[in-house]
């Protein structure tokens, strides 16, 4: 996720006409080495897929999950989810400062699990993402949000987030069920968008 800079429809149904999280095919690593790791451009498939939790939590991990921070810093972005790297895994990573000087602001998330209260309030606030550059869309999302997920080492935490590290939360996980943001808009703003992601569309080459 890119920083904010300020609201939005919420249909299930891909600009591809694939609903939310369907798998179209298998992409990305599955045990990749950090050097593997880049940033992936939509329409790059391995961002429109459900991603495979991790079930091991070893050196390997932990290596990729800097090489994260390496690449959301390189990136001035303040979330950056393992699918937008090329890692088919549910992992996300959080820095709301965008500040690498501020490691205590730095969150890991590891196959998280997303609660909302039964009476969600909502709010609308512009979203930027790292593989869809140049596109900022205003998206509706409950304010309040409680996390259950593993940190690197394997041990399990809870957290409750609102305001920007609650979006941030649900932004970056959205990646991992394949979920980008023109997905979580109305149509009439999609189509606002089309020229901007058919150009992508147009300069996008496989990662080798």
């Amino acid at each position: 996720m890119n920083r904010p800079e300020g609201p939005g429809k919420d249909p299930s149904i891909d600009l591809r006409g694939h609903k939310a999280g369907q798998n179209v095919s298998r992409e990305g690593y599955i045990r990749p080495q950090p050097d593997d790791l880049q940033l992936r451009i939509y329409p790059d498939p391995v961002l429109r897929q459900r991603c495979r939790p991790i079930e091991k939590f070893d050196d390997r991990l932990r290596h990729c999950v800097l090489k994260m921070f390496e690449v959301m810093y390189e990136q001035q972005g303040i979330g950056l989810a393992a699918p937008q790297v090329g890692w088919d895994a549910r992992v996300f990573i959080v820095n709301v400062s965008a500040d690498p000087e501020n490691t205590f602001e730095e969150r890991v998330f590891i196959n998280p699990v997303l609660k909302f209260p039964t009476q969600q309030d909502r709010d609308g606030f512009e979203e930027g993402c790292l593989s869809l550059p140049g596109i900022r869309l205003d998206v509706d999302r409950p304010v309040d949000v409680k996390v259950t997920a593993f940190d690197v080492t394997g041990e399990s935490f809870e957290l409750e987030a609102t305001d920007l590290l609650g979006r941030c939360i649900q932004h970056e996980n959205d990646h991992l069920d394949g979920i980008l943001i023109p997905s979580r808009v109305s149509t009439l703003r999609r189509l606002g968008i089309r020229s901007a992601l058919k150009e992508l569309e147009d300069e996008w080459k496989p990662v080798q």
